[in-house]
């Protein structure tokens, strides 16, 4: 959606002012040439002060487009990113806090998480849209064990979660497990209650973990909760933030819960407005969350929703702040990263379907930035400094195609054991076996992504210009 829609209340107003100001303007100066010009020039009298009004009035108003075009380019100080964010956090803020009262299934924890490129400073499309992360809250005594499911297709990286009841005499609280054993002291799956019958489903066990049928969390039905529990929460909030902003809940099917935010500050005649997608998420302790598995595609249909994966926007982050200690103060990694997002966009323009869904699909942003992830850490970070972007640029392209016809790119976190030390990664992420991220494409489907990316890097000098303003580009990789 736009950024930036119009205030009718200031601009027609304004446009009125305008136009009046131009006419009198106009009429003034019709009057003086009607005979009287001669005069007025040879003995300085009425027609001097017009000429200098207009002239006072000409220099202020290049003064105001000389101020707007620096405040433009600075991101806009009034209505750009850091008040975007001001207005997400106090609107989420408002909202999740009056999520957290108990409820006989779920509750909200009561805060959020910042999370995706907006966050991140590598967004190109949307300025104004944000992800957030919304923790919630299981009831008392409940617990998750956590177990991968990389069993079928479509469920790479797949986990499911099965509910258990926490050992009274053990303390352990209402937080989450990640284990993958059953404790004793636990008791079934059916001693959860409520929770256990409105959120849970039937799934048969993996092949390699017996066989019979399991009631696991669905993602897709605490979704169908979370929905429901947010537009109770906007309505309880609602009237203490009109003042402030316009609110609106946008809910469909296949589509992600977001809130619509149009602040009521006036912007001389537009009005900012923001997209939030709210994603709710469990906690398993350590900044790491399961999140609905946005592209699962059992055999079943109607346990589609069973699945989730582990989101970790939170050590994506903590990552990202470790390289930006690394690597030299004008590292280029997040320009390239913005430039390779915008490629992945000027080449969808010029394909046809069914090609150019495989293509957003392959060239997903999670996997333009597992990509720069790894030739990161292959180093040296020096290399990263502004003056080689190209070459770096070309060298992310080269990794890439090299990916799709080695049908391999692997998930950065998930059982790699060569992140640096001090990510203090959480056990399961070291545990859990690597996922491959294109083992869900056929080989024809990845060669011909492959090939087209190399075409489209053809026209990469368009794009580092637009997003660098350089002019030197080689025409191919080397």
């Amino acid at each position: 959606m736009p950024a930036y829609s119009l205030n009718v209340r200031v601009f027609w107003p304004l446009v009125t002012c305008s136009c009046a100001a131009l006419f009198c303007l106009l009429q003034a100066l019709r009057s003086r040439t009607a005979g009287v010009a001669a005069a007025a020039w040879s003995d300085g009298a009425p027609g001097v002060p017009l000429v200098k009004a207009s002239l006072l009035l000409l220099l202020l108003l290049t003064y105001l487009a000389l101020r707007y075009r620096a405040w433009k380019k600075k991101g806009g100080s009034t209505g750009g990113p850091p008040a975007s964010k001001a207005h997400v956090s106090l609107v989420v803020g408002e909202m999740v806090r009056a999520g957290k009262a108990p409820d006989r299934l779920l509750a909200l924890r009561g805060d959020f998480v910042q999370v995706g490129s907006a966050y991140e400073q590598h967004k190109v499309r949307s300025p104004d849209a944000f992800d957030v992360l919304v923790p919630l809250r299981l009831p008392p005594r409940l617990e998750l064990r956590v177990q991968p499911r990389h069993d079928q297709p479509g469920l790479r990286g797949a986990f499911v979660c099965t509910l258990e009841v926490a050992d009274p005499e053990a303390g352990s609280g209402s937080g989450s497990s990640s284990k993958g054993g059953s404790p004793p002291g636990r008791g079934p799956t059916s001693a959860a209650g409520p929770l256990s019958e409105a959120l849970c489903v039937e799934l048969p066990s993996s092949p390699t973990g017996g066989g019979g049928c399991r009631r696991q969390l669905s993602s897709a039905l605490v979704m169908r909760w979370f929905q429901g529990h947010v537009q109770r929460c906007l309505g309880a909030v609602r009237s203490r933030l009109q003042e402030r902003c316009q609110v609106n809940l946008a809910v469909g099917p296949g589509r992600p819960l977001a809130l619509h935010i149009a602040p009521r500050s006036d912007y001389v005649c537009c009005h900012l407005s923001m997209v939030v997608r709210l994603i709710p998420a469990i906690p398993l302790g350590e900044a790491l969350y399961l999140t609905p598995l946005p592209s699962a595609q059992p055999p079943a249909p109607a346990k589609l929703g069973a699945f989730w994966t582990l989101n970790v926007s939170k050590q994506e982050q903590r990552l990202l702040g470790w390289l930006r200690e690394q690597a030299p103060e004008d590292s280029c990694h997040l320009k390239c990263l913005q430039i390779l997002k915008g490629l992945r966009d000027l080449g969808s323009r010029s394909l046809e379907q069914p090609l150019s869904r495989q293509w957003s699909q392959v060239l997903s942003s999670y996997v333009l930035k597992t990509a720069l992830f790894w030739l990161l850490l292959r180093g040296p970070l020096l290399a990263w400094e502004d003056q080689f972007l190209v070459e770096r640029m070309e060298d992310l392209v080269l990794f890439l195609v090299e990916g799709l016809r080695g049908r391999r790119l692997m998930h950065l976190f998930l059982g790699n054991p060569g992140l640096p030390e001090a990510l203090s990664l959480p056990k399961i992420l070291k545990e859990t076996p690597m996922v491959n991220l294109l083992a869900d494409f056929d080989s024809p489907t990845l060669d011909r992504v492959a090939a087209q990316l190399l075409k489209t890097w053809k026209q990469a000098p368009k794009v580092i210009a637009m997003y660098s303003g350089r002019r030197c580009w080689r025409k191919h990789p080397v």
